[in-house]
């Protein structure tokens, strides 16, 4: 009997598709539909197999494994799919990838509700640490969709859960499809930069046209010298979501807290929380009110030098300073006060040359070796794929995309995006891909950093060596994914880490150190109006998510109301606020208490960033255990002591540069 169960098991089906190494699957919006009633099938037969096998047969061989590699699988076909529907320049294929996105949401839900599942994880006897970890998440997956629960309610939880799916991908399409256009003078439009200015399209008038895309509103905000201009643009930049993002927050609000009570929690951010490093709301409210204690002089302080550079620009002494006004002021007192001009940093740091220098920099500090491998299908003529390989032995790693620059149809903010999980076991080699917005002729001070960011996740990915799937890459808690990515920001701006650039790229401009230091001491100004923004969207999430359901946009009137700047009326920043519509709901406090972890991490470097060994260690500790060991424990590990929260307090207060020597 024994016997026969084993080769059931391992007769389980082929994937409905799979690729070449590092391939991802870009299909035609016609074959989407039939590839996705395969893939759903094909996991449903390998479920069907384990949820009859005998709980006298069951171990990590027969149940844990062969569940890594289905899930693996599926997760691969649906999270590409789920990918692409955010980039491909056909809308045809967009929805139907969506479309397929959804179904197999809910098949997982569905799945994850099995009892017979539940009960042969629940049997497995966990063969060392790794396992033990790897089943405890598991089970919690099952239980956080209420595999627990009464059939009756087990079958409303589904219900819901698929609901909150659809509103999410319709949350994110209505911003991602967004193609307003908003029309300026050349006069309404002074103190644009020419470069920009020669970017936008006109209309018949030979008026500007301005959309949302980073390259197109920032100059805006930050350059057009006129009040009024910025007012218009930071009005329409916040209702680009629409009414209609405004019912679907509402909505989701209402269903996660109909899913917190049916699955016994006095709230969803109890819920949210209770798997994550903070365990409960109470950690985030203490946090994030230490948060609050330690930058509101700071802020205060900055919005003051902010307003008297608008006295001196507008030469009104009773001059207030508003919100659309801040992001301009900075960048004007970076000027007048650091010497710091984002043209001279876009000049100093150009597109192709600073993402080869930010590879150079990497394959150095983790031994590996990038090659950009061109027979990689992609769905963009600007996307571009690499392999990835181990210096020591020449062992190809992984692969990952590049797709950096904004068009229509596309997302519009910044992300890594993971295809395919590492899993030892099964032999799998991880895929991601960065998607990002960036402007074509180079980095400014904060696309740099944003850069390294979302490349240090690309990392976390592609490094990635654990033994399942399940745990592999940025599968960790939510309150820590962004700690190996907030790190690696410092080798954007450190000179240890500048001093390659002439290798990489010698008919460059040299680096200029003198305007590095300056950006990096303009760095710091701005720190508490960045810190409080940051308490204030942690905070309003956790509102949103607690005990008492609120409506988004009242709530988000009042709490922005209570801040320095105050709410500007008929703005409705919640309907374009996509994080708390998706995995970051009562989690964006992650991005802070991750960073935490992040500074204290980054001291381990000393005054030497680019140091192979400290660099190896960090990659073989953290970067390549994704959550198979807990990850305060690879923290630990990596520190050889327990973590501290004062390198944070100190940056987000400006009272210290991280940058070392």
């Amino acid at each position: 009997m024994k016997k026969l169960s084993l080769l059931v098991l391992a007769a389980l089906s082929s994937a409905a598709w799979a690729g070449e190494r590092g391939e991802i699957r870009i299909s035609a919006a016609a074959d989407i539909p039939n590839l996705c009633t395969q893939a759903i099938a094909k996991l449903n037969t390998d479920v069907t197999a384990l949820e009859k096998l005998p709980l006298n047969e069951v171990s990590v061989q027969t149940v844990l494994a062969p569940w890594s590699k289905t899930a693996g699988e599926f997760a691969e076909f649906s999270w590409g799919g789920g990918m692409i529907a955010n980039v491909h320049p056909d809308e045809k294929v967009r929805q139907a990838e969506e479309a397929c996105e959804l179904k197999a949401s809910a098949e997982l839900n569905r799945i994850m509700q099995s009892s017979a599942l539940y009960a042969r994880f629940k049997a497995v006897k966990p063969a060392d640490v790794i396992d033990a970890e790897t089943l405890k998440q598991v089970l919690a997956e099952f239980e956080d969709k209420g595999v627990n629960l009464p059939p009756a309610k087990r079958k409303q939880a589904a219900k819901l859960f698929s609901r909150l799916d659809k509103l999410q991908q319709d949350f994110a399409r209505n911003v991602r499809e967004n193609k307003q256009k908003l029309s300026f003078t050349a006069e309404e439009l002074k103190g644009v930069s020419a470069d920009a200015l020669a970017s936008f399209k006109r209309d018949d008038k030979g008026n500007y046209l301005v959309g949302f895309d980073y390259p197109e509103y920032l100059p805006v905000i930050e350059g057009a010298e006129r009040g009024e201009t910025r007012e218009r643009m930071q009005y329409a930049y916040t209702r680009r979501g629409g009414s209609k993002n405004l019912a679907i927050l509402q909505e989701v609000v209402q269903i996660r807290k109909q899913l917190a009570t049916l699955l016994g929690y006095p709230s969803y951010a109890a819920w949210a929380t209770r798997n994550n490093m903070v365990g409960k709301p109470q950690v985030v409210l203490d946090f994030l009110a230490k948060v609050k204690d330690q930058v509101g002089s700071v802020e205060k302080r900055e919005l003051a030098e902010l307003t008297a550079e608008k006295v001196a620009f507008t030469g009104d002494p009773k001059a207030k300073l508003e919100r659309w006004d801040q992001m301009f002021y900075e960048r004007r007192l970076q000027k007048a006060k650091y010497l710091v001009d984002q043209d001279m940093v876009r000049a100093q740091f150009p597109s192709a040359p600073t993402v080869d220098w930010m590879m150079a920099v990497t394959s150095r500090l983790y031994n590996v070796e990038f090659r950009p491998n061109a027979k990689l299908p992609v769905w963009h003529e600007d996307v571009k794929g690499y392999d990835v390989y181990d210096k020591a032995n020449g062992e190809y790693l992984s692969s990952f995309y590049m797709d950096l620059y904004p068009r229509d149809g596309k997302y519009k903010h910044a992300a890594a995006f993971s295809v395919r999980q590492a899993s030892a076991l099964a032999g799998t080699t991880p895929v991601s891909v960065l998607v990002t917005n960036f402007n074509r002729k180079g980095f400014d001070q904060e696309e740099l950093e944003t850069l390294f960011h979302e490349f240090g996740h690309i990392m976390h990915g592609v490094l990635s060596r654990t033994r399942y799937s399940l745990n592999a890459g940025t599968n960790t808690k939510r309150d820590f994914v962004e700690a190996p990515s907030q790190m690696y920001e410092e080798w954007a701006r450190n000179p240890a880490s500048l001093a390659l650039w002439n290798e990489v790229c010698s008919s460059c401009q040299p680096i200029d150190m003198a305007l590095i230091e300056k950006m990096n001491a303009a760095r710091l100004f701005g720190q508490g109006t960045k810190y409080a923004r940051q308490w204030l969207y942690a905070a309003y999430d956790m509102a949103l998510a607690g005990p008492i359901p609120q409506k988004p946009q009242a709530l988000w009137q009042r709490m922005e109301g209570a801040t320095a700047l105050g709410y500007v009326k008929g703005t409705e920043f919640p309907g374009a606020f996509g994080h708390i519509v998706g995995g970051y709901a009562a989690g964006y406090y992650g991005y802070m208490w991750s960073e935490v972890l992040a500074l204290d991490m980054r001291s381990a470097f000393g005054s030497n960033v680019m140091s192979p060994e400290v660099g190896m260690r960090f990659r073989q500790t953290v970067l390549q255990n994704g959550s198979q060991i807990p990850e305060m424990d690879l923290v630990r590990q990596f520190l050889g002591r327990e973590p501290n929260s004062d390198a944070f307090f100190r940056e987000i207060t400006g009272r210290t540069a991280a940058t070392g020597g």
